[in-house]
């Protein structure tokens, strides 16, 4: 690297007129008669480059400005005028140029491609022009080592209109996206909402303007986030990620199409929380409601955290736990005879015994291998139940009455879980 380059490395880029360098040697008439031919070139240079790009990139659109010329050639021209006008004077960069190359970066968001076939055209049209300008420079006599310095600019100049041009990408990216989470949170909110009547044809216009395709059938969830700045799941266009407020909703299409718990469940691996049931599209609101009661549930320690529960594993906490005023006074009259067991520590083991019993319904061998004890204790057992509850325990309604009352008592933990 010369000198004059690294003294100039902190600047977008360099101008050729150096102090030390052997375009400064050059005697300042030649380089203006440099730049008038130069400029003299310029509009049927710019139309030899379009016309060379058109031939490598034939599928490229050409939008045309106000004046119906391509802005493409109206890019070419002002491009090559003011690279001259640089080399000529060593001015500062520009100021129009960067805003003239982040519009095509713009442009190639919003047509669907990438940067590449732009960076492609930016070098062809760099390489065309420092063919005609080497010409330029032999006719008028530029000493070689002059002409090798102003490869350098013109290719430093090219670095300029890439990334000046890779920031209009990017800004137009964020733009879209921030356009597409708008629509997607409208999506959200209007298919989780109560409906009176079929919503379908107004989801159906909130989709389109999506591009997301009405499912028959959806399941919603609701997540905890395992930290503030926690990064959102990566799920794919076709999940409706909604990450406003404090607990993330997503909508997942088709949750039992082959594969899709799988893929969710990779997703959001590091998140806790809930999904609800599968329901019929404009019945998402149900599906979201019971997510909501789980996570609930999760938050008050009901319900295992790390990961996403599905509400369908976990009906009898969701419909239990939730009844506990009524439960707890169903238990205050059903499971009373237990304050005569004879303490506590007896009073649970007979209501393991007993419910263990209305869940088999089995003599003492089977409730003795689902308690892990000897079946003598377990026909011990079953005979204080029976003095206990006398004929209650041949009536259907009030075994039911005391198994719901048992089973919320283990989902609460105050009895020994059932065995794997």
């Amino acid at each position: 690297m010369r000198p004059a380059d690294r003294a100039c490395t902190d600047r977008p880029w360099s101008g050729v007129v150096e102090t030390s360098s052997a375009w400064h040697d050059v005697p300042r008439e030649r380089i203006q008669q440099f730049a008038d031919r130069a400029l003299e070139q310029v509009p049927e240079l710019a139309q030899d480059i379009l016309a060379e790009i058109r031939r490598e990139y034939p599928g490229l659109v050409l939008l045309p400005d106000e004046s119906g010329e391509p802005k493409a050639l109206v890019a070419i021209r002002h491009a090559l005028e003011l690279f001259v006008e640089q080399m000529t004077t060593g001015s500062d960069r520009p100021r129009a140029l960067p805003e003239l190359f982040r519009d095509f970066g713009r442009g190639e968001v919003s047509q669907g491609r990438s940067l590449d076939s732009l960076q492609g055209i930016y070098r062809l049209g760099v390489r065309l022009s420092w063919r005609r300008m080497a010409e330029v420079g032999q006719q008028v006599d530029i000493p070689p080592s002059a002409m090798y310095e102003l490869a350098e600019s013109a290719f430093e100049y090219l670095d300029v209109m890439v990334a000046q041009s890779v920031r209009g990408y990017a800004e137009a990216v964020a733009r879209q996206a921030g356009e597409r989470l708008r629509l997607q949170r409208l999506l959200v909110d209007l298919l989780l909402s109560e409906h009176r009547t079929d919503p379908t044809a107004l989801l159906a216009d909130r989709a389109a303007d999506l591009g997301w395709q009405l499912p028959g059938k959806v399941a919603v969830a609701v997540l905890l986030r395992p930290a503030q700045e926690a990064v959102a799941p990566a799920v794919g266009d076709e999940m409706l990620l909604d990450m406003e407020g404090t607990q993330p909703r997503l909508v997942v299409p088709d949750p039992d199409a082959p594969g899709r718990a799988e893929l969710l469940d990779r997703a959001v691996t590091g998140w806790s929380g809930a999904i609800g049931p599968s329901v019929p599209l404009a019945e998402a609101a149900t599906s979201l409601r019971w997510a909501e009661a789980a996570v609930g549930m999760i938050e008050q320690g009901l319900l295992p955290r790390g990961r996403l529960l599905h509400c369908g594993e976990h009906v009898e906490a969701l419909v239990l736990l939730p009844a506990g005023e009524l439960i707890d006074d169903l238990a205050r009259r059903r499971l009373a005879q237990l304050d005569e067991a004879g303490g506590p520590a007896h009073a649970q083991r007979l209501a393991e015994t007993l419910l263990a019993w209305l869940e088999t319904r089995g003599g003492a061998p089977e409730v003795a291998t689902r308690l892990g004890v000897h079946p003598q204790t377990v026909r011990y057992r079953l005979r204080q139940l029976r003095e206990l509850w006398g004929d209650d325990l041949d009536d259907p309604d009030r075994r039911f009455e005391l198994e719901l009352a048992l089973r919320t008592r283990r989902l609460r933990g105050d009895l020994a879980p059932p065995p794997d």
